[in-house]
């Protein structure tokens, strides 16, 4: 395989969406070292930079709406402005969703007719006033509100996690309920639609123990709420059905949740979970441990773990999956694909990158696989892969467009 193109990005980059396998790749990131401007930049699939667009504030993902215009969340002088941008980068149109001063945007994704958004009490980081809870609102395309449901972070507790001092001071003991003082919404782990349920989590800024709310996607009506514990990758695994995983102070596990809340399947491992057009469950196993014990894994309807490849070191890219059962992804330093029958094989190792700060793994036209490290967009070409698999959950965000949102 050729080397690939490396692309330079304005700043470090926040998300990648891109309409269709055709491209254009949308691109959101830093203006630099200015951590205040977002900058949304075009890329087509060969690399070609073909327009870029600022914005006030800090990136977040991009996302790709069902008629393939792009959104982009950003500052204006009422707050959070949510704008919609063409092909060619021309403003469709800037809504700014109802929502009081001191709210601040956790995630959002696109709907056929408005947006459905997690609205936090705070900034992160910062203390939240008594009486003020995180909520999940679904407005219309005017930015007005057609429901809101509030998400109370009570008192959270979770075996192993104990407070013991300091704000940031926590061990495995026994636990107890603590009261949180910051709340936030997973980013890297964005709201998920999947039919009539709404996914949200929202965590404790400290511990990260968070909860899973699951709501009625037409009226907002809370359906139930996952048991607490140390939330991390997610995904949707049918109508109105989601994978939820944990990871952290002795947990290690991945549950389906079905449209009713309750817990029907278990597994013991915690995955960067894919689901192909068969509804079968892979992916690397995701855990914070060095050095690594993981393995990519496949995850039976029966709670069974088969085990795969041991994977080395620690920093991963969130997979994509082709047609024929390859999931491609980057991990310590080197670009790997796994095929249907769990052979392992290196597709691109460059000297000295590893690095921390990485986008999901985008799978392209003619097998063009695009991802990002840090500031830079790697284009690679020739890698014999299949188009990405029609699946539920075939990489990051249930597809390229980077909004997860299915089964409408």
């Amino acid at each position: 395989m050729a080397e690939p193109r490396r692309v330079p990005m304005s700043g470090q980059v926040w998300g990648l969406a891109a309409p269709d396998s055709g491209g254009p790749v949308l691109v959101t990131g830093y203006d630099g070292k200015d951590l205040s401007t977002t900058v949304l930049t075009a890329v087509d699939v060969d690399g070609e930079v073909l327009w870029r667009r600022r914005f006030d504030g800090r990136p977040g993902p991009p996302r790709v709406g069902p008629d393939g215009s792009v959104w982009v969340a950003h500052s204006g002088p009422e707050g959070v402005v949510l704008t919609e941008l063409d092909a060619t980068g021309s403003t469709l149109r800037s809504v700014v969703p109802d929502h009081e001063p001191h709210e601040h945007l956790g995630a959002f994704v696109v709907l056929p007719d408005g947006v459905c958004a997690s609205w936090l009490p705070a900034g992160r980081g910062r203390v939240v006033p008594a009486g003020r809870h995180p909520r999940v609102a679904r407005h219309d395309g005017d930015g007005s509100v057609r429901w809101s449901t509030p998400a109370v972070l009570d008192r959270l507790s979770f075996p192993g996690c104990v407070e013991i001092g300091a704000e940031t001071d926590w061990e495995i003991r026994p636990s107890k309920p603590w009261t949180p003082q910051t709340v936030e919404a997973h980013r890297w782990e964005p709201l998920l639609v999947s039919g009539h349920r709404v996914a949200a989590t929202f965590a404790d800024g400290r511990s990260g123990i968070s909860v899973t709310f699951f709501l009625d996607t037409a009226t907002g009506r809370p359906v139930a709420a996952s048991t607490p514990g140390p939330g991390r990758h997610k995904a949707i695994v049918g109508p109105g059905e989601f994978l939820i995983g944990s990871q952290g102070y002795g947990a290690f596990g991945t549950a389906h949740h079905d449209s009713s809340g309750a817990v029907v399947r278990e597994w013991p491992t915690h995955t960067m979970s894919l689901v192909d057009r068969h509804g079968a469950i892979s992916g690397p196993e995701s855990e914070n441990v060095l050095p690594s014990r993981s393995r990519f894994v496949r995850l039976d309807p029966d709670g069974t773990v088969r085990h795969g490849p041991e994977l080395s070191g620690y920093y991963t890219t969130y997979p994509a999956l082709d047609d024929e059962g390859t999931a491609v992804f980057w991990r310590d330093g080197r670009l790997l694909a796994v095929d249907a029958g769990s052979r392992m094989r290196e597709l691109f190792a460059p000297e000295g990158e590893e690095r921390a700060v990485m986008s999901r793994i985008m799978l392209l036209d003619r097998g063009r696989v695009l991802f990002t490290l840090h500031d830079e967009l790697f284009v690679l070409r020739r890698t014999g892969l299949g188009p990405l698999d029609s699946g539920v959950w075939p990489c990051a965000d249930g597809g390229l467009h980077g909004n997860p949102v299915t089964h409408q």
